[in-house]
């Protein structure tokens, strides 16, 4: 069972690096050559992405494998893990590093192709590199479940760009805290900060599909409105099971998947004349707009809440 500080860091690592990727390749002014502009973008687009993914790998090495044995390479099964809610999370992240790579390297003046391959493949590497660390250490193990959420994320990004030139479908992220947490704060967190990452019960995960771009272009549906459909899981109080050694006595929960039917928004598809403006909406729009949904689990039927985030 990998442990819960490791998967803080390891989860933690990951929107770190992704921000010092963003924000070190600074925009070029509107006013230069064209031919300028890419070429003044293009070294320090590479650069800064190099930099980064050796930076973060040796940053996470540190910070977490240093401190326990290392083995020969190895793996776990860890698919019952957490009712799979970690592997739609790997899913998730995997999309949006592959997504985000792909706008900068556009900006760097890549073509489309070469922007496609490359910025799919960084994200793809960067999740699998962590894997391949996880092999080589014996407490962990290579995970073939992670590693196949990992190949579904950058292949949902890579597969609609292909077909469709656009992302019509995107994975989303949203929590909400959940009541579990603090029956067993070691593994599930301490405080709101760590329980983003680390309470799966709060944790739910977006299917968003643009309606109106599967419809004529002179529907009248907003192109911005989204239909979204969500899966989490709540009374997970451990990794397997819901045993917590060494505690005092704790409710019985029953571990139980849920499933959401809501709406969204499609940050991406607000106009901008902003370059740098529209690159940071389509960036933030992992995160799923609060909206009423339904909600369907074996426990308690089908539910309504007025706002669900």
């Amino acid at each position: 069972m990998k442990n819960s500080k490791y998967k803080f860091y390891k989860n933690c690592l990951t929107p770190i690096v992704l921000a010092i990727f963003l924000f070190t390749s600074t925009p070029i002014p509107a006013q230069q050559d064209s031919t300028q502009i890419r070429n003044k973008r293009l070294i320090p687009t590479l650069t800064a992405a190099g930099t980064t993914y050796a930076g973060g790998m040796t940053a996470l090495y540190f910070l977490w494998y240093k401190n326990y044995p290392q083995s020969s390479f190895h793996t776990l099964n860890d698919n019952a893990a957490w009712l799979q809610v970690d592997k739609v999370g790997h899913s998730t992240t995997t999309y949006h590093l592959a997504k985000s790579s792909y706008t900068i390297f556009k900006w760097s003046g890549m073509t489309d192709n070469k922007a496609l391959f490359i910025g799919s493949l960084a994200g793809l590497t960067f999740q699998t590199s962590v894997e391949i660390l996880d092999g080589l250490s014996t407490n962990w193990g290579f995970s073939w479940g992670d590693f196949g959420a990992n190949i579904a994320g950058a292949a949902i990004f890579t597969g609609q760009q292909i077909l469709w030139k656009e992302q019509r479908i995107s994975l989303k992220f949203s929590y909400f805290p959940s009541k579990y947490a603090k029956f067993n704060p070691a593994v599930l967190g301490a405080n709101f900060q760590e329980r983003v990452l680390k309470d799966y019960n709060g944790q739910t995960y977006w299917l968003s599909v643009n309606i109106a771009s599967f419809l004529k272009q002179e529907t009248k549906i907003p192109k911005w409105l989204n239909i979204a459909f969500g899966y989490g899981a709540k009374g997970m109080l451990n990794t397997y099971s819901n045993s917590i050694s060494n505690s005092s006595i704790i409710p019985t929960f029953n571990r139980t998947r849920q499933y959401y039917l809501s709406l969204d928004v499609d940050l991406s598809r607000i106009h901008t004349k902003s370059e740098f403006l529209k690159m940071l909406l389509d960036i933030v729009s992992v995160v799923k707009i609060p909206f009423p949904t339904l909600e369907y689990n074996s426990e308690n039927g089908i539910s309504f809440h007025p706002l669900h985030f």
